[in-house]
């Protein structure tokens, strides 16, 4: 077994022909472009999925191996998983040769076989370049081909990074040079995400609700920040997906994972010194006012320099910790204490904000000047609650999510007794003396 560390990349062509000039002027080994075929195996009810597995034979010159890729860990686009290979003679399947252990408990392997049959398959060009940076090696990989499920297809164009030796962070710093190319955006989809996307009939990616956040019973509060903002990713990558596929409406999915970003920056400002996310507060700004003050083409918003650098910064922060540099032993304490309680706290202090911000409230001009602090709310509401049943936090929300429909719509009438119903609820959660 391997712990493979990859960081991927969707390029355009453009980009495509400006990597082999910028990976030149560093030290490096050239490998040309060979053919690799790839075919991925699955069981008719998806049962490698449901176990977060991914199953393949990959055939190149001749030469087969059959590679199991375990659950692991996707951020932005960084992709972490075990990985184990087995070198095949031919392209047949054979996995009583992967280790028992892999498998969950319980599974009957030689049952399991005959029911793996081929899904999809990959086909592409792939160019390699193994380079030095800093004290590490990484294998910078072209692909260029496509996916294809039956009768359906869609072309792979991607740069894959991969850590061969060294530490994680000279992958991104390296990652940072790469993006200056332009015409990239980072992969939070994998190639067999794809393929599974394409076997499933290729359907129109629906914009989704930001869920509520489940950081875990036993999580601290460093646990629910990483938690936090790892959802706030994925909630602009996958929009960012929907919206470059052709829903427009996508663009405010986008932008409310930008909002979504800088409350939980906000939220957890007391415990982590903002001189820590000043640069990466501020480029999430002036990318969401991207978005409110100007008409934005899908693609040149995706793929500008800003959006892409901040994705990869924001990944770069989660992933290296960047915030311990300027935590000293009484911030490490706090962040090392119960998410649970913290967000009880956090959220009565929500509740009193809208209540002040409310309570007074008379004309109905003065509604619309509250709808960014009452939405900004909300969504930390999600991200503080995902420990209580999800019908009870929905039903207090409800109100409040009506009251702000009914403030973007510019309904003048009704608004007072929405905001009346809202207000008369009681805490869901436990109060912020509770539970020490």
């Amino acid at each position: 077994m391997t712990i493979e560390i990859e960081l991927k990349f969707i390029a355009t062509p453009q980009a495509a022909g400006k990597l082999a000039e910028l990976l030149s002027t560093l030290p490096h080994q050239h490998q040309a472009a060979r053919e690799l075929t790839n075919i991925y195996f699955e069981t008719d009810d998806n049962q490698l999925r449901r176990w977060d597995m991914g199953l393949r034979i990959r055939g190149i010159d001749q030469r087969y191996e059959m590679t199991l890729k375990a659950a692991g860990q996707t951020l932005g686009g960084l992709h972490q998983r075990p990985e184990y290979n087995v070198e095949l003679s031919e392209p047949v399947l054979d996995i009583a040769r992967l280790p028992a252990e892999i498998w969950p408990q319980g599974t009957d392997v030689a049952a399991l076989q005959p029911r793996l049959q081929p899904l999809f398959t990959t086909h592409f060009q792939r160019e390699i370049w193994l380079i030095t940076t800093g004290n590490s090696e990484v294998e910078v990989a072209f692909d260029q081909g496509e996916v294809t499920a039956g009768d359906l297809s869609e072309p792979l164009c991607e740069i894959e990074l991969e850590l061969k030796r060294g530490e994680r962070q000279d992958l991104l710093a390296f990652a940072q040079q790469l993006v200056a190319l332009g015409g990239l955006r980072m992969g939070s989809l994998s190639k067999a995400a794809r393929g599974y996307q394409l076997a499933q009939g290729n359907s129109s990616r629906q914009i989704e609700a930001f869920p509520l956040l489940k950081a875990g019973v036993k999580a601290t509060v460093e646990q629910g920040m990483v938690a936090a903002m790892s959802a706030g990713l994925r909630h602009w990558q996958y929009h960012e997906e929907v919206w470059l596929r052709g829903n427009a409406a996508a663009q405010d999915a986008v932008r409310e994972a930008l909002d979504l970003l800088r409350q939980a920056f906000s939220l957890f400002g007391a415990l982590v010194p903002r001189k820590a996310s000043s640069a990466l507060r501020q480029q999430l700004t002036t990318l969401e006012e991207m978005l409110v003050n100007e008409e934005q083409e899908a693609a040149t918003f995706c793929l500008s320099s800003l959006s892409v650098e901040t994705q990869l910064a924001l990944t770069h922060w989660l992933a290296e910790s960047q915030w311990r540099q300027w935590i000293d032993a009484k911030g490490e304490a706090k962040l090392q204490g119960s998410f649970k309680r913290f967000s009880d706290i956090m959220l009565s202090r929500v509740n009193a904000d809208l209540r002040e911000t409310f309570v007074t409230v008379k004309q109905p001009n003065e509604y619309q000047d509250k709808a960014t602090r009452l939405a900004r709310q909300l969504l930390t509401v999600h991200l503080l609650a995902g420990s209580y049943p999800a019908e009870t936090v929905m039903a207090w929300l409800e109100p409040w999510q009506q009251l702000l429909s009914a403030i973007h719509e510019k309904q003048s009438s009704g608004l007072a007794w929405l905001t009346s119903q809202a207000l008369k609820q009681q805490p869901f959660w436990l109060t912020s003396g509770a539970g020490r």
